[in-house]
């Protein structure tokens, strides 16, 4: 089982905000009562803690629930766009807020985009998360046959760039594939097939692929499938570093554009 840090900082901060209210509000009526003042009396180790450490987790709850979010790529399913060690930002408002750990929706902003890099979570298991490229909206028919995207009978254009030279994918072909009005690159291997066929995407739900097609475990294959909306945790915007310790940090791939 995944561990789910969403959980883990709403209890610690809940229990701070506990421990520091219920204390105070203990010593109020105590000191408005009957009993002498508690001025001067130290307060237990247990409360300053938790007063000290509150607002700080609040401060960080918020901005990872609603605003941004930190994430590191673990594999190579989203080469070229991103890099085994990439540590990325996602923007958890732009397709509205929603409420941590039960991940439920409650101000509508926007719709996701097709070509837009999003992180989910795993529907079979939600305390994974995934990030890969949307490709298929609600009410659209992917077809993915002999290395070549269609959606709706159309043709995703794509053109060959030449050998991919990064590392990691030796022998990669890289292509430039135009995906409504975004440009990426993607990558296929010769002697490597993927799963091919024909998705009908439901109302509500999402086809996602990622980039290194032959090399990707995606909205192709069970275990993943069609993403419901509610699932979605926000969109990938910015690459803030790079480390893949003990190798030294990529300081080129710092402040870089997701597209």
């Amino acid at each position: 089982m995944s561990f789910d840090f969403s959980l883990l900082l709403v209890s610690a901060t809940a229990l701070c905000g506990v421990i520091w209210g219920g204390y105070a509000l203990l010593r109020r009526r105590r000191d408005t009562g009957s009993e002498p003042s508690g001025e001067g009396m130290k307060d237990p180790v247990i409360v300053e803690y938790a007063r000290s450490f509150f607002p700080v987790l609040l401060i960080v709850l918020i901005v990872r629930s609603f605003l941004f979010e930190p994430f590191r790529i673990p594999s190579s399913s989203m080469v070229p766009t991103l890099l085994i060690g990439d540590f990325i930002f996602v923007n958890k408002f732009v397709y509205g807020l929603r409420l941590p750990v039960v991940n439920q929706k409650f101000w509508e902003i926007g719709d996701p985009d097709r070509g837009d890099v999003i992180v989910f979570r795993l529907p079979e298991e939600p305390s994974t998360n995934y990030i890969k490229r949307l490709v298929g909206l609600p009410g659209d028919t992917v077809v993915y046959r002999d290395r070549r995207l269609f959606i709706n009978g159309k043709l995703v254009e794509s053109r060959l760039e030449g050998q991919y030279q990064g590392e990691g994918q030796r022998g990669s072909l890289l292509y430039n594939e135009s995906l409504g009005d975004v440009g990426h690159g993607i990558l296929l291997m010769p002697n490597q097939r993927s799963l091919e066929g024909t998705f009908v995407v439901p109302a509500g739900h999402y086809f996602m692929m990622g980039d290194n097609r032959d090399n990707s475990r995606d909205s192709r294959y069970r275990g993943v499938g069609l993403i419901p909306d509610d699932k979605i945790v926000g969109k990938a915007v910015r690459i803030w570093m790079n480390w893949s310790f003990p190798k030294m940090p990529r300081w080129s791939r710092i402040g870089s554009k997701i597209n």
